[in-house]
């Protein structure tokens, strides 16, 4: 903080001090407000220049700008739904000496008459005003926007205060969840929640936020995904249902990945991955219609076109084409890391993990940067696909597939494993590879393995990650600018 910052405070508490000492009170319970800032804008277009309405109306706002005169004064106040000017004279205001002493960043109270000045912005007259909240600290860059991004981010009301296309950001974010909600809702799914806390984590392969159990004594796990608990209530007896929760990963930091993110994943009996693909496009379709009112989303430099009917890329196939490589032959972890050397694919790519996990990041590398338009990608391997059914043509692949968009993941579905046999032999591996050093395989989960030998039906599951998808789709520049709050270091 600057000294010109620590002496306009100090103003203000002196402020605050001698209101008090007139026996205002600057905090006040609560205030009846009749219309928002919008509604007057919108229902008095037809006052004509220097024209009156003879409606009273009460408001209430922010102030963002002060033109203090003699005997009159403008001001414009904010609100949720936007801004509005007022004006104050000495003649109509009895604490006229009061409203002139005000700050900007003091939230008020307005009663007074709509018209429209001669230039011909409508505006309230004020005839009385009360002080609601006393601003003891200025806003920033003098109230003209908010453009640092380690401070938006840290001090998201102050982003919100100053610019107001954020706070509408995030309203769409709520209406494009909302979008999915409703979608599945018309299609008869149940929406649930599942624990956060675990003793064991799976899902996903992801390094998982680690705690302590103090009653029961034990360590316990932020769950790193929605999956195994819902596929339980599958096990029990539901065959349509959805959760949309917070999920944590204790994995890098990117302007794509937070630890802490919102996730959508739903379940649906009886179906299987192509039935999903379907399902999922024409949802995604739907959501993205009603939110952003178009379905050609501009991101970066790109137009990405999610009217056409959305392409499949087969992802042997094109692992192939990318790389030169075949998965089918190179099916060992050992044939495949000699192939990338001879074909000098080393570059980012970790050569260190099992076969899951250098399939995975040779894809990563060299495949799914090129693919730019909406399109599924299916049919993984088994390797990196430890919760998903083997294809009957092909027990190497499964039946699963992911959206891509502007080279990143935006979707995840499959036809569910429910063979408890080979579950568990994956888990098991998934297990080894743990043991061996990698924090992101999954653990072996008995408990799950348990309620699969009940009998799970054919079900496809899906899950995304919103934060990531809303952020293409509102052509925003890091995942942390549509969540309120990402988690900062400390100051």
């Amino acid at each position: 903080m600057d000294k010109e910052e620590n002496q306009l405070i100090a103003q203000r508490k002196q402020k605050l001090k001698n209101i008090l000492d007139q026996g205002i009170n600057p905090y006040p319970n609560k205030y009846k407000k009749t219309h928002s800032t919008l509604e007057i804008l919108t229902e008095n277009k037809k006052l004509k220049q220097g024209e009156k309405s003879k409606k009273k109306v009460s408001i209430a706002g922010r102030i963002m700008t002060q033109r203090i005169m003699g005997k009159a004064s403008f001001a414009h106040i904010q609100d949720e739904s936007g801004k509005i000017q007022i004006f104050a004279t000495q003649d109509d205001l009895k604490n006229y000496k009061l409203f002139k002493k005000l700050d900007i960043g003091d939230i008020i109270g307005c009663q007074g008459i709509i018209f429209k000045t001669k230039k011909g912005e409508i505006s309230v007259w004020l005839k009385s005003f009360t002080l609601l909240t006393k601003s003891l600290r200025p806003l920033p860059e003098k109230w003209h926007g908010l453009k640092d991004s380690e401070t938006k981010y840290r001090q998201r009301y102050l982003d919100l205060i100053s610019n107001p296309e954020v706070r509408e950001l995030f309203k769409k974010r709520t209406q494009f969840m909302n979008c999915f909600r409703e979608y599945l809702d018309k299609n008869n799914f149940l929406e649930v929640e599942t624990n956060t806390l675990k003793f064991k984590t799976g899902g996903a392969e992801a390094k998982p936020f680690k705690t302590h159990h103090n009653s029961l004594d034990i360590d316990a796990y932020l769950r790193i995904s929605l999956e195994l608990p819902l596929k339980r209530l599958m096990v029990g007896g539901y065959e349509n249902i959805y959760e949309m929760a917070k999920v944590f990963r204790n994995e890098g930091m990117s302007t794509e990945h937070l630890q802490e993110f919102t996730m959508l994943e739903f379940y649906w009996a009886w179906h299987d991955y192509e039935d999903l693909m379907k399902f999922v496009e024409k949802m995604y379709k739907e959501a993205i219609k009603k939110t952003f009112k178009t379905l050609k989303i501009k991101y970066q430099n790109i137009t990405l076109d999610f009217a056409k009917k959305w392409p499949k890329h087969d992802y042997v196939e094109i692992v192939k084409k990318k790389t030169g490589i075949d998965l089918l032959k190179e099916n060992t972890k050992e044939k495949l890391i000699d192939a990338i050397k001879k074909k000098k694919l080393t570059k980012d790519v970790d050569l260190n993990g099992g076969l899951g996990r250098v399939t995975d990041q040779l894809y990563k590398r060299y495949v799914r940067p090129t693919l730019i338009q909406p399109c599924f990608l299916i049919n993984h391997p088994v390797s990196i696909s430890p919760l998903s059914k083997r294809m009957e043509k092909n027990p190497f692949l499964t039946e699963r597939f992911q959206i891509l968009a502007a080279g990143s993941e935006v979707g995840n579905g499959f036809s569910e494993l429910n063979d408890p046999i080979d579950q568990k032999e994956r888990l098991l591996e998934q297990q080894k590879m743990r043991d061996s050093g990698d924090d992101e395989a999954q653990m072996m989960d008995k408990d799950f393995i348990i309620a699969l030998e009940h009998g799970m039906p054919p079900t496809a599951g899906y899950g995304v990650g919103i934060d990531r998808l809303f952020m293409i789709l509102s052509n925003s520049e890091s995942i942390r600018d549509v969540v309120f709050f990402p988690l900062m270091r400390p100051e």
